[in-house]
């Protein structure tokens, strides 16, 4: 037994020995063991802040989706995932090669003193945390010079620092427009670019008629990318700025308290953390499902007033209100389930950050009090209450710092959805512009000769002339309306144009001014500049009463080609409504013309406008319906001696004898194309309705 109880107190004996060897070498080599410490404390703020934001796996897409991101939704109908992965790096990168597009640029330059003021605000910060623990020494202490020498510091560090805030601030929404101004800049160069540059044109058409993939672009230019830009300028300082306080506050934290105890707490930190990023909820998508559905909502209010004299004369307010009502249920349905999840998750977050965190803080703070560190010398009260006031005000901007960081993410998830809304418009028209389009397609297209139609591919061939050639005339949801179309028509011969609603009388106009693709034959024409459209309701634009003759020409592009005011003045007369100069108050008044004028006025503004630009073709959809036959005649007789040759689309049996030729639609995919004998087509018409009148006497 005394053998057994010697051994064990040798051993016991060589245990403190082992103890005492590794506390000398341990307070011996204690800096160098510091600085690892904190080195390795660097390295793992920033590779866990990297990993946390680092992408994530996009989940694989199934057979026979499309390949570009535009369209993300699955097959099941749910709207597109929206999330902090690879796939939202990859917009995000497309975006920042348009908002900063070189290392000079003035987005650049300001991210770079963006930089640079956050670095001197957080060792502005550091110094004030110093401050503080110096200023309640002095009081402690009773240095009342000291005290008063410490309050004029602080005095004169406020100047720098309250300068440093406002420029951050000032900075920030700097960043925010010029952002803003990048990307509305390079949107509206896409969406209302030319043919001229390459590729297809007249984006702003074909998006909202020949693909289904945006329904609310005017939501996305000025508001989505607003607040993208908002965002983008935001999270750089939300992240940066962060990560910059952590290591610099938790470095000389470590330096007061000890790089162990750092150690200690960034464990139970980070361990809470993880839970916190677990229970986050998908905020990225919840922004991209807001601002679809604010898109929604806005767009039906603007059809609303599109369309308001429809409307008023069916009397369907209730209609209107219920549709109305019904999408802001929507938006108000998605709105409180994501302040739900915003309530629950900030409780717990403030909880886990606030005060969890708090607590491993303080106890952090009270090591140098309770324990003897190597390498520290025992300091009097005033001492230790300026350490702990020190290390409490660097303790407290670090977990701040921290918390930021945590909250970085949900940012960055908002910012995820507003990437995604951005980068699908960008998709989209970078698609329509190469003539690749995404539209639902009515059942018959997708089946026999249907699907065949819409494989294939026409040839467009530029002629003075306009010739057909066994084209067929396909609607964007894929519904054929003639199978091949041939007809000829020379300059001179003024073509009418007839047939039943939904014929395909409209889409032989939109084919030859280029908005339509074409799914077969050949198509000889002039440029899509030789063709004017005047429609029944005339477009006005906002502008001044010459700006409504001159249409799209500015008045330096009018006087460069040489045309005075006095020339338009003798257009005006053309159509008998010269009197109008005088009567609205002079070429430059300025109105709302859809409003001051009345329907047959607009149709002698639009002829107006023809005879001004005098191409080769002009397209007539109705284009005399609310004027005179007198005045018809009148400006039928005008374009002819200009030169420009009519394809007229009207049932009035007084334009026929303008007409040389008459395509006729029989609305059932069949068609025939003739000369036009108008005396005979006449006596014919009279003929039909003496026969009628005697029919509803018997």
């Amino acid at each position: 037994m005394a053998t057994k109880g010697s051994s064990t107190a040798i051993r016991s004996q060589q245990l403190n020995e082992l103890l005492a060897r590794s506390s000398k070498f341990y307070s011996s080599n204690r800096p160098a063991i510091q600085r690892v410490l904190n080195a390795a404390f660097a390295l793992y703020v920033v590779g866990s802040t990297y990993r946390g934001l680092s992408a994530r796996p996009s989940p694989p897409k199934e057979k026979g989706r499309r390949k570009g991101d535009a369209k993300d939704a699955d097959q099941s109908g749910k709207p597109p995932r929206v999330a902090v992965d690879a796939l939202f790096y990859r917009r995000l990168s497309g975006i920042l090669k348009i908002v900063i597009p070189s290392l000079t640029s003035k987005e650049a330059l300001l991210l770079v003193m963006h930089s640079s003021l956050l670095v001197f605000r957080t060792v502005l910060s550091l110094y004030v945390a110093n401050l503080d623990g110096v200023i309640v020494a002095s009081l402690v202490r009773a240095e009342p010079r000291q005290f008063f020498l410490n309050i004029l510091r602080w005095l004169l560090v406020a100047i720098p620092a309250t300068w440093t805030n406002s420029w951050l601030n000032y900075i920030q929404s700097k960043l925010a427009i010029a952002y803003r101004t990048r990307l509305t800049n390079e949107v509206l160069h896409q969406y209302l670019g030319s043919e001229a540059e390459g590729s297809e044109g007249k984006v702003y058409y074909k998006l909202s008629n020949l693909d289904d993939r945006i329904v609310n672009a005017d939501q996305m230019i000025t508001n989505d990318i607003q607040k993208f830009s908002v965002h983008l300028a935001a999270i750089y300082s939300n992240l940066a700025k962060p990560v910059l306080d952590v290591i610099l506050y938790n470095y000389q934290l470590s330096q007061n308290v000890g790089a162990e105890g750092l150690l200690g707490l960034t464990i139970l930190v980070q361990s809470t953390a993880a839970m916190l990023r677990y229970l986050t909820p998908p905020f990225g998508m919840y922004t991209a499902t807001s601002a679809e559905l604010s898109g929604s909502l806005r767009h039906t209010h603007s059809r609303l007033v599109e369309f308001a004299e429809e409307v008023a004369f069916m009397r369907g307010e209730e209609t209107e209100k219920m549709l109305l009502e019904r999408e802001y249920t929507s938006v108000m349905k998605h709105e409180n389930r994501v302040l739900n999840r915003r309530w629950w998750f900030g409780c717990i977050e403030e909880g886990v950050i606030k005060w969890l965190w708090g607590s491993f803080g303080l106890v952090l703070c009270a090591i140098p009090v309770f324990f003897k560190l190597p390498g520290i010398s025992s300091v009097d009260l005033g001492g230790r209450t300026e350490g702990f006031v020190t290390n409490r005000r660097l303790l407290l901007s670090s977990s701040d710092a921290f918390g930021r960081v945590m909250y970085s993410y949900k940012d960055l998830s908002e910012l995820a959805g507003y990437t995604a809304r951005v980068s699908l418009l960008l998709d989209t028209m970078r698609d329509v512009r190469k003539g690749t389009f995404e539209k639902a397609l009515v059942s018959s297209a997708t089946t026999g000769e249907n699907a065949k139609i819409l494989q294939g591919r026409g040839e467009v061939i530029e002629s003075e002339d306009i010739q057909f050639e066994n084209v067929p005339i396909v609607t964007p949801n894929g519904d054929i309306l003639v199978r091949s179309l041939s007809f000829h028509v020379k300059r001179g011969q003024h073509l009418l144009i007839v047939g039943p609603n939904g014929c395909g009388k409209s889409s032989l106009f939109r084919i030859l001014g280029g908005l339509w693709p074409i799914y077969g034959g050949v198509v000889r024409k002039p440029a899509a500049s030789e063709f004017i459209l005047i429609p029944q309701r005339p477009y006005l634009s906002l502008g001044t009463l010459r700006d409504q003759i001159i249409y799209p020409h500015s008045k330096a592009e009018m006087e460069a080609r040489g045309i005075t005011d006095d020339d338009l003045f003798d257009v005006l007369s053309a159509v008998q409504m010269d009197a109008i100069v005088e009567r609205e108050g002079g070429w430059d008044a300025a109105k709302e013309w859809r409003d001051a004028l009345s329907g047959g006025d607009k149709q002698k503004i639009a002829w107006a406008r023809l005879f001004y630009h005098n191409p080769k073709f002009a397209i007539l959809d109705e284009a005399t319906s609310l004027v005179p036959q007198e005045m018809e005649g009148l400006m039928m007789q005008h374009a002819t001696r200009l030169g420009i040759t009519l394809l007229t689309v009207s049932h009035r049996p007084s334009l026929w004898k303008w007409h040389a030729l008459i395509l006729q639609y029989n609305g059932t995919g069949g068609y025939v194309f003739t000369k036009l004998d108008a005396e005979k087509r006449l006596a014919l018409q009279e003929e039909k309705q003496a026969l009628e009148a005697k029919l509803l006497e018997v």
